[in-house]
């Protein structure tokens, strides 16, 4: 236990901008490549290789390992450049540029 007194949390603070986190996609493309890589892999390092099929080519650690690269470059990508969100959104259909149906506003007097 330590006793943190500085009164500094990791929660987003109202009117001030904040990283997406595990809500940024390439952390959800990353995680599910990753884990369908392990999978290939293990299958290709554990399985029936079938060898006949392929031409000789374990196809399914091959393409188990090459899954596991590009999660580690999905993962790796949000990390170095997380995506960070305003601290104010506008909502669009306040936009009366935009071609979608306009909210009803009361007639100014």
């Amino acid at each position: 236990m330590s006793d943190d007194t500085t009164g500094t949390t990791d929660a987003p603070v109202p009117g001030e901008s904040h990283k997406a986190g595990a809500f940024d996609v390439r952390n959800i493309i990353g995680a599910l490549m990753g884990v369908y890589g392990v999978i290939l892999a293990l299958a290709g390092l554990f399985g029936d290789q079938e060898l006949d099929k392929t031409g000789g080519v374990n196809a399914n650690l091959w393409t188990g390992l090459a899954l596991i690269v590009v999660s580690v470059f999905f993962i790796g990508w949000a990390r170095l450049k997380p995506i960070v969100v305003p601290a104010e959104v506008h909502r669009p259909d306040d936009d009366p540029t935009r071609p979608a149906p306009q909210r009803k506003r009361p007639p100014v007097h």
